[in-house]
């Protein structure tokens, strides 16, 4: 057998290889490039210390070397050490400035690139290239300064380098933003040469600052020059339609772009599936996104927001699951959908939940985040967590304050209400319309008749808001609970405001509550000419004509209501008890536990009447005798899901009843002393938190019901 002679100066071969520097680097220039390019800061670092060592004889880098260091840092999001080594430089060109500039402008630091052009100009007495001028103007886009953008575009004119297409785009683009539409259109129509990006800036721009019609005009203009689009055309443009809810332009544009070879990608879809769920066409919505191959956090916040728009809301809280089964958080805006959507079904304990999921994730100091958890908490009738979030939020805007006012004045704290205006005007943040919207209805809860008008002629005047329906709407509510009817109908009569079947009802239900039927009669009249199928108009007229003892005429009405297959939603309560939705109605004997249910009525309702509870046997509208009418009055469903869930709750956890119709005058006098009897030891009492004891009992005009309950409900509700 041969042998086999083994050399004795072998290498044993090491386990973890030693990174290998090149001893000479042809061209670090192309590597720093390279680096910069992919972001790969290791492989920069790697360079930047080959370069220092091979440049021991000099104390300072070779200025070519020294830019492209300064370009690897800055796009690599190492803006300090760009900087320092931008100082440590002893001759800077162009190039230089241009690329700490850029890295600024990456950071979202307008104002240190607004510093350099001018140290740039003024001190080391540079002339700007093109590059410079398009990295200076995108700072002012990108922070408003539209006095330094004008200043910018002046020197872009002395310096004649407006002939290059992105110097253009970048004003087109500045103007736009900074809502300097004129500009901006002057620059596009006057300036030789343009391409999409010109227009895509205009359109955005216009969007941005509520200029629909002539972003209309652009695009007609796009059309007409066979410009050939590209993502974001069709990105802006989908915006477009979302914008004005046209579905027809949408469809049009959704054709055209599939005649295309466009490359449909995640941003195009998700802009397609804000279209369709802003146009109320949730099935294509949902079709676009089922067709994704890849989705972001873009396109699941999208698909919830349709969902939430059309009133979807348990199924816009059901994607969060499925969005984290596929490894996606969300963001600060998918929290808003879903928390506005938690507000939509008045599910508070879902809410706490997200809320939760807020503070963990660090999202809680986000504007909208904070805004749409007032609103939620408000909407839920927890009144208090909604003001605590209010207090704790670092920065706000108007969407924050109209939240807390409104929030306010639906729960019927007035007084609150205004404290919170007179805070925001001393903030120095300019009230909007919808903010006054809310100071009107504190106003009217309050009975402050002249105040609001003086809100309604005077302020709103001073800082230039128009009055709109709704705040003349307002101003009826204010003199109907003030209990001046015919002060109101005069004012309907006498404004020149175009009035629609909110205010008249508003006033209708006003002759209700005050018992002025013959004014009730005739407003009636105008509601029903108005909206002959109304039924809120017919149920009201019934109840009046049954509290003036009028039964001939409730006999006509509930006719006229059976020939129109007109038919008055019931009244429905409902609680959450351990994750299980309870639905009553009125006298209800469906439930499992019926009979425990009347019974803990019949020892509550015996109790209350020790602390001087008589039943209000004036809200039945029945002609029916007295007994009859008390035994009614007993199991409302509001008293029969309190019932409920003293019966399966702890002493000291809350309750909350969700009721779709407003709760009779009886059984708010009862539930507050079941709050006294059940815990509640203060002599007072807040109608609106029912604390300690916790009795949250909240009316919304319209409710709607899905998942798992929806089936149950539907049928209890065919049975009674």
């Amino acid at each position: 057998m041969p042998s086999v002679k083994v050399s004795r100066n072998y290498h044993v071969p090491f386990l973890f290889k030693p990174k290998v520097i090149p001893g000479s680097i042809e061209d670090p220039i192309k590597l720093l490039k390279k680096a910069a390019d992919t972001k790969n800061l290791r492989l920069g670092k790697t360079v930047h210390a080959h370069l220092i060592i091979s440049s021991e004889t000099s104390k300072f880098l070779d200025i070519f070397h020294a830019n492209s260091l300064i370009n690897l840092y800055a796009k690599c999001d190492r803006i300090t050490t760009a900087r320092h080594l931008f100082e440590c430089m002893p001759k800077r060109n162009v190039v230089s400035w241009t690329a700490l500039m850029a890295g600024y402008l990456h950071k979202g630091l307008a104002l240190e690139v607004l510093a350099l052009f001018k140290t740039m100009v003024y001190v080391d007495n540079l002339c700007p290239n093109e590059f410079v001028f398009a990295t200076v103007l995108s700072s002012c886009s990108g922070s408003g300064r539209v006095e330094e953008g004008k200043q910018c575009h002046g020197y872009v004119l002395k310096s004649g380098l407006l002939s290059y297409q992105y110097v253009k785009n970048a004003l087109v683009h500045m103007y736009s933003s900074c809502s300097e539409v004129e500009a901006a259109m002057w620059v596009l129509n006057t300036v030789p040469g343009d391409d999409i990006l010109s227009y895509n800036s205009v359109v955005n721009g216009l969007l941005e600052h509520g200029h629909v019609k002539e972003a209309m005009d652009i695009l007609d203009m796009m059309i007409g020059q066979c410009k050939a689009w590209d993502n974001v055309t069709y990105i802006t443009i989908f915006g477009v339609c979302a914008h004005l809810k046209d579905l027809r332009l949408g469809l049009q544009v959704h054709s055209q772009m599939l005649k295309t070879d466009i490359d449909c990608d995640v941003f195009l879809s998700s802009a397609m599936i804000d279209m369709y769920g802003k146009c109320g066409k949730v099935l294509n919505a949902l079709k676009v996104f089922d067709g994704l191959q890849t989705r972001n956090i873009v396109s699941w916040t999208a698909i919830m927001a349709a969902y939430f728009q059309n009133g979807y809301f348990e199924e816009a809280l059901g994607l969060l699951s499925q969005m984290e089964f596929e490894d996606i958080l969300p963001n600060e805006y998918t929290f808003a959908v879903l928390l506005n959507s938690c507000a939509g079904l008045s599910a508070l304990r879902h809410g706490d939940l997200l809320h939760a999921s807020v503070e963990k994730s660090g999202f809680k100091d986000h504007a909208i985040v904070g805004n749409a958890l007032v609103n939620m908490y408000s909407k839920c009738g927890n009144i208090q967590a909604a003001n605590d979030v209010f207090l704790d939020m670092t920065s706000r805007d108007a969407v924050t304050w109209n939240a807390m006012i409104s929030g306010f004045s639906h729960h019927g704290l007035g007084k609150e209400a205004l404290n919170v205006f007179q805070d925001m005007l001393e903030a120095g943040e300019r009230p909007n319309n919808i903010t006054f919207v809310g100071v009107l209805s504190a106003c009217a809860h309050l009975g402050l008749v002249q105040e609001g008008f003086y809100y309604l002629n005077q302020l709103m005047k001073q800082i230039g808001i128009e009055p709109g329906l709704e705040h003349h709407t307002c101003i009826v509510g204010l003199l109907s609970r003030a209990g001046q009817l015919d002060q109101a109908e005069k004012y309907m009569r006498t404004m020149p405001v175009k009035w629609d079947i909110v205010a008249w009802r508003s006033l209708l239900n006003a002759c209700h509550v005050h018992k002025s039927y013959g004014l009730g009669k005739r407003v009636a009249e105008v509601v029903v000419q108005m909206d002959p199928n109304d039924v809120g108009t017919y149920t009201l007229l019934s109840n009046m004509y049954a509290k003036a003892k009028r039964w001939d005429g409730v006999v006509q009405i509930r006719k006229l209501m059976r020939e129109k297959n007109i038919k008055k939603e019931p009244g429905v309560s409902w609680v959450e008890i351990r994750n299980n939705t309870h639905i009553f109605v009125s006298d209800d004997n469906i439930h499992p536990e019926s009979s425990q249910i009347h019974e803990k009525v019949g020892e509550l309702l015996a109790k209350i009447k020790l602390l001087g509870y008589v039943p209000d046997i004036a809200a039945v509208l029945h002609d029916v005798e007295d007994e009859q009418k008390e035994d009614y009055l007993s199991y409302h469903s509001e008293k029969l899901a309190i019932a409920y869930a003293l019966m399966k709750t702890p002493t000291e956890a809350p309750i909350r009843v969700i009721k779709n119709l407003r709760i009779c005058d009886d059984c708010h006098a009862a539930v507050k002393l079941i709050s006294k009897i059940t815990g509640d030891n203060d002599e007072s009492f807040n109608k609106v938190d029912y604390q300690r004891r916790n009795l949250h009992l909240m009316g919304h005009s319209r409710i709607r019901l899905h998942g798992s309950h929806t089936e149950h409900a539907v049928q209890r509700f065919m049975l009674c």
